[in-house]
């Protein structure tokens, strides 16, 4: 699951990315509320955990925008006004959740696995299929014509991004924000080392191709 932090204070965001991490979530980390709307289109988090004060745009405001954009993604708001009317508030302005600073962790992640239960099934499919290629989203395992496909966490990640959209091309930086977190550098070959291992695994063996390299463009999953 990938949650988007946005959080301006850099020791509480670095602690919830980190503890988040741990937890086994991609996590993406922004600062300010700026150019969130953008990353969040990019980025397709299923929880976005969001600061009410931000600098240069408020929390409420790109709450707002959010939700004016349909997207499905839960939000968590995050914020030192706890009182009941800055609560409703929040709730009021696109919320599915309001959490008051200082927080116990442990409450944090019980808040993020419910929102991450509502309406899962209109977020996800439980199980994804592309000809006789299959990802079953709750275990995370993939199998080709029956056979399991012993895949990495990052190539289950690139899998996941390419299947859930068959046919539609993504570049090289969009596969690098979604599953890598914007954490390399878009100048290096790394997209196309895994993908070159996936195609290994998932196309050697098999007369008709599913993953494709569109040059100049980027990559993407279809039957041939």
């Amino acid at each position: 699951m990938k949650i988007l932090i946005i959080e301006d204070d850099e020791k509480v965001g670095s602690f919830l990315s980190r503890g988040l991490k741990a937890e086994g979530y991609l996590t993406l980390l922004l600062q300010d509320g700026l150019h969130a709307l953008e990353m969040v289109r990019q980025f397709e988090p299923d929880v976005i955990v969001l600061d009410r004060m931000l600098p240069q745009l408020d929390g409420l405001t790109l709450c707002q925008q959010i939700r004016s954009q349909q997207i499905p993604a839960r939000i968590l708001i995050l914020s030192a006004l706890s009182e009941v009317d800055e609560r409703v508030r929040g709730l009021r302005a696109g919320a599915d959740d309001y959490l008051g600073k200082p927080f116990h962790f442990e409450e944090l992640l019980a808040r993020i696995e419910a929102l991450a239960k509502r309406d899962v099934s209109s977020l996800h499919q439980r199980q994804l299929q592309v000809a006789d290629l299959v990802l079953d989203l709750d275990s995370m395992q993939a199998q080709r014509a029956g056979k399991a496909l012993q895949l990495t966490a990052k190539e289950l990640g690139i899998l996941e991004l390419l299947m859930s959209n068959s046919g539609k091309v993504y570049s090289r930086e969009r596969i690098l924000t979604n599953v890598w977190g914007l954490n390399e550098d878009p100048l290096t070959n790394i997209v196309d080392v895994y993908m070159a291992r996936l195609r290994k695994k998932i196309d050697e063996s098999h007369a008709v191709k599913l993953l494709h390299t569109r040059r100049g463009l980027g990559y993407c999953l279809q039957p041939e």
